[in-house]
C-alpha cells in the first residue's frame, strides 16, 4: 500500500470548498479548522510530502477523526476521504513510538484477539462463563476495570449467548430460490449472536439456503483503521480465500464489516481476486428489502414505537440507509421513527470510543437524549458496534428500550415463526 501516494492524489482533488464542514462531527464539536475533513487534508499531505513532521498535536487531530466519511457525502470533488485517512495512519504508525496507553492496550488485545477465529471462539466461551460465574458483577462494582483500562470496553457487553457450535450449511424447508453465503465476521458472533441466528432463518423462510464458509474471519476493519496495512490484506486475504468457489452473494448484517468487505478492491487494487470478492458483497437490509416476498410471509402487528438509527456506514459508504425502513414497514401497527441527527456519527466508529473516550460520549450524549424524548420501545440500529455502544449509555441512562438489528424485529413478528 503506497500511503503517501494515496494521500497525495486524493489531497489534490479537494478544492477547499467547505461543504463538508457543516457535516463533520469533530468540526462541529470543536470548531478547528484542524478538526474538519478539509484541515485534516492538508495535514495528511504535508506529512506524506514532509513538509510537517509527525508530532503528538498533529497525531492527535487524525485521531479524533472518526472516519464517518460524512464528508464523503456531500464532497463534489469525490474525495476518498477514508483512504486517505487509513493511508495517513498507516504513515504514523511506521513512524510514531509505540504506546503503552490503557486505551491503546485495549484496542491491541482487540485486534490480537480477531486475529484467529480461535481466539474469538475461546473468547466467547470465556465471556459466557465470567457472566455466569458472577466475577462479571464483581469487577463492575470494583475499581479494578477502570484501574486497568479496560472499563470502556467491558461496559458495552451485554449477557453472552451460550456457546454454538458452527453449522455450515443452513437449508431451506420452503420452496428453493437459491442460494447465499453468509459473513459472520469475528466479535458479531458474540457479542451479537442473535442477529446471526434471526438472519439465517429469516432467510430460510424465504427461500434461500446459507452457506456459512468455517474458514472466514475478521474482515479486517479494525487493523485497517489502526494504520496496519499488512495484517488487513492478510485478513482480507484469508476471507477471500474462504469465499472462493462459488458466486452467490455475500451478505453481512454489520454494516461496519459489509462497508470494509464492499472496499477490499480499492485496498489491493492489483488482485482480480479483490475485484470479484467485493461485486459480491451485498448489505442485509439491501438484498432482503430488493427481494420479491411471498404472500405466504405475513407480520403480526406490532403496536409499538420503533426508533432507527442510521450507522454512518450503512449512511456513508453503502448509501442504503434507507433500506431498513422500507424493511420494518412491513410490520403492521409499528410506528417507525427516525432518530432525529441520524446524519451525525453516535461516537462509536470502531474501537474509537475507546481511543477518544471523551468526544464519544459528546457525541452519544444528544442520541440517549433524542431516545429519553421519544420514548420508544425498540431502537433498531444495523451496525453491531453502534448496537453495543448506544445499548450502554441506554443502560447507563435508566431508559427501558429494547436495541436490535431491523432482521432480529422483523424475524420475531413473522406469524407462526420461530423466535427466541
Amino acid at each position: 500500500m503506497n500511503s503517501a501516494f494515496y494521500i497525495k492524489r486524493e489531497a489534490a482533488k479537494c478544492v477547499a470548498c467547505g461543504l463538508c464542514l457543516p457535516h463533520c462531527p469533530t468540526y462541529g464539536l470543536l470548531h478547528d479548522e484542524s478538526e474538519s475533513p478539509r484541515g485534516r487534508l492538508s495535514l495528511m499531505l504535508a506529512l506524506a510530502k514532509g513538509e510537517l513532521p509527525l508530532s503528538d498535536k498533529l497525531e492527535l487531530h487524525l485521531a479524533r477523526c472518526l472516519d464517518c466519511r460524512a464528508c464523503e457525502k456531500v464532497c463534489p470533488s469525490y474525495v476518498s476521504y477514508g483512504l486517505a485517512l487509513d493511508s495517513a495512519r498507516a504513515l504514523i504508525e511506521v513512524a510514531r513510538e509505540p504506546s503503552i496507553s490503557p486505551a491503546t492496550r485495549s484496542v491491541s488485545i482487540l485486534q490480537w484477539l480477531v486475529e484467529k477465529p480461535g481466539r474469538v471462539r475461546t473468547l466467547g466461551k470465556f465471556l459466557w462463563l465470567y457472566h455466569l460465574s458472577g466475577l462479571q458483577w464483581l469487577l463492575r462494582t470494583s475499581r479494578l476495570l477502570k484501574l486497568f483500562g479496560f472499563a470502556e470496553l467491558e461496559e458495552n457487553l451485554t449477557s453472552p449467548p451460550t456457546p454454538k457450535a458452527a453449522v455450515e450449511i443452513y437449508p431451506t424447508t420452503s420452496k428453493s430460490k437459491g442460494k447465499v453465503t453468509f459473513f459472520t465476521g469475528c466479535l458479531t458472533q458474540i457479542t451479537d449472536q442473535q442477529t446471526l441466528i434471526s438472519t439465517i432463518r429469516l432467510l430460510n423462510r424465504l427461500g434461500y439456503e446459507v452457506h456459512v464458509p468455517p474458514d472466514q474471519g475478521c474482515c479486517g476493519a479494525l487493523h485497517l483503521h489502526s494504520g496496519l496495512p499488512e495484517k488487513t490484506a492478510e485478513l482480507m486475504g484469508q476471507n477471500i480465500k474462504a469465499f472462493t468457489g462459488n458466486t452467490e452473494p455475500i451478505l453481512c448484517a454489520a454494516s461496519g464489516c459489509t462497508a470494509t468487505l464492499s472496499e477490499y478492491a480499492k485496498y489491493r487494487e492489483s488482485d482480480e481476486s479483490s475485484d470479484r470478492f467485493s461485486s459480491r458483497v451485498t448489505d442485509l437490509n439491501q438484498f432482503l428489502a430488493g427481494l420479491a416476498w411471498s404472500s405466504d410471509i405475513v407480520f403480526r402487528p406490532l403496536k409499538k414505537r420503533v426508533a432507527v438509527h442510521n450507522p454512518c456506514t450503512l449512511t456513508n459508504v453503502l448509501r442504503q440507509e434507507d433500506k431498513p425502513y422500507a424493511l420494518l414497514a412491513r410490520i403492521p401497527g409499528a410506528e417507525i421513527i427516525p432518530l432525529p441527527d441520524n446524519s451525525l456519527c453516535c461516537g462509536a466508529a470502531g474501537t474509537y470510543h475507546l481511543t477518544q473516550t471523551r468526544i464519544a460520549r459528546q457525541l452519544r450524549a444528544p442520541k440517549i437524549d433524542h431516545l429519553r424524548r421519544l420514548a420508544p420501545d425498540i431502537l433498531v440500529t444495523s451496525n453491531s458496534g453502534c448496537a453495543m455502544y448506544l445499548a450502554a449509555g441506554i443502560r447507563e441512562a435508566g431508559l427501558a428500550i429494547e436495541v436490535m438489528h431491523p432482521v432480529v424485529l422483523l424475524e420475531k413478528q413473522i406469524q407462526n415463526g420461530t423466535s427466541t
